[in-house]
């Protein structure tokens, strides 16, 4: 009692934000919000506005961007939302710094539908993408942060081999630097840089073919 007096502040961190239940509630919420938003920019043409078949397709032709950048985010909120709930799934409890940094990942997960939708209004626009792709890098910066935060704080489950830290951090290394690389070639040309992208993600998605990546 006279140590709380003394620091209550201390004693209350000592039991704050331990559970990875909510956590996993809380994060489930915010994903499938988000890629809902994701669907909300595809937008059917006004039918006052469509007077034959070849204007419909028209309109259909110009929600390319919408379409592209829906799929591609779409795939990305999914394989953070797998890499995510791995985590969730491997550790005893959580803590309230482990806590703080996982409603930092959800802060990124929840800029998603903005970079999404910056990138389809301005898809051939370098700034468009860069964003976009700093989104990515802070998904994937803060779920880096927080395997390792559980790693420090020795939160996960007994029985859990060291491996799976190699196979995150691995993971997570090599996407980023995959992105990083992809990034480059808006040099060149957006679209370029966006097929590789989903290319890297489609990578990551199935099992992948280059044995390098494998066990990752």
């Amino acid at each position: 009692m006279s140590t709380f007096l003394r620091n209550p502040s201390a004693s209350y961190n000592r039991f704050a934000g331990q559970s990875a239940e909510r956590i996993g509630s809380l994060s489930d919420g915010v994903f499938a919000f988000a890629m809902t938003l994701l669907v909300l920019d595809l937008r059917i043409p006004i039918a006052g506005a469509i007077h034959s078949e070849a204007g419909l397709r028209q309109a259909l032709g110009n929600l390319e961007p919408n379409l592209l950048t829906y799929f591609l985010s779409f795939m990305t909120l999914g394989m953070f939302w797998v890499g995510e709930h791995t985590q969730l799934s491997r550790i005893k409890h959580a803590e309230r710094g482990f806590t703080w940094i996982h409603l930092a990942f959800l802060l990124m997960v929840t800029l998603v539908p903005f970079s999404t939708k910056l990138l389809a209004a301005f898809i051939t626009y370098r700034t468009a993408l860069v964003i976009y792709w700093l989104n990515l890098l802070g998904l994937g910066a803060t779920l880096y942060w927080s395997w390792e935060y559980v790693r420090k704080a020795n939160l996960l489950k007994e029985g859990t081999a060291e491996e799976i830290f190699v196979l995150a951090r691995g993971r997570i290394f090599i996407a980023q630097g995959l992105y990083a690389i992809a990034m480059l070639f808006c040099f060149i040309d957006n679209y370029i840089s966006i097929a590789l992208i989903v290319l890297i993600q489609l990578n990551f998605v199935f099992a992948p073919p280059l044995g390098i990546l494998r066990r990752f």
